[in-house]
């Protein structure tokens, strides 16, 4: 039943993480690249019985294609800090017990690795940032993390 209003159709999903292990990067039959890294997204929260502050983590695939893919493999290690921007995705897949499966990712239209492979968190100088998809060369140095 429709009532006439037409709502906005926006996917559109940011988010700042780290990567949970190294990224997994191949090449399709049809020669596309494809880099898909699986990322840690914190949420931090306090106990209202202890007080305490606790981190609560949430895992996502995030997909990268095409030339960002090539640009991304050598850089997607784990412990990165990163950032992407994307539009938020699911397929459905039959497992090994056929059972139906959902899997919810990220298709990533950017990706901003914030630290080095190896680099400790908060560890190192600012670097130049370098942007897996879209940005232009030459962006300013990132002088401390956006989240």
């Amino acid at each position: 039943m429709s009532t006439g209003v037409r709502l906005p159709e926006i996917n559109f999903i940011v988010l700042a993480g780290r990567a949970t292990r190294d990224g997994e990067h191949f090449t399709t039959s049809t020669g596309k690249s494809k880099t898909t890294v699986r990322m840690a997204v914190s949420r931090r929260t306090k106990d209202s019985k202890t007080g305490e502050w606790k981190d609560q983590a949430f895992y996502i695939d995030v997909v990268i294609w095409g030339e960002a893919a090539d640009r991304a493999k050598d850089r997607a290690k784990k412990g990165v800090a990163l950032t992407v921007e994307g539009r938020l995705s699911s397929r459905d897949y039959e497992d090994n017990s056929g059972q139906k499966r959902t899997v919810f990712e990220v298709v990533a239209n950017r990706v901003q690795f914030l630290s080095q492979p190896g680099e400790s968190a908060g560890a190192g100088a600012p670097e130049k940032s370098q942007a897996a998809g879209g940005a232009a060369a030459g962006e300013a140095e990132i002088e401390e993390a956006p989240f």
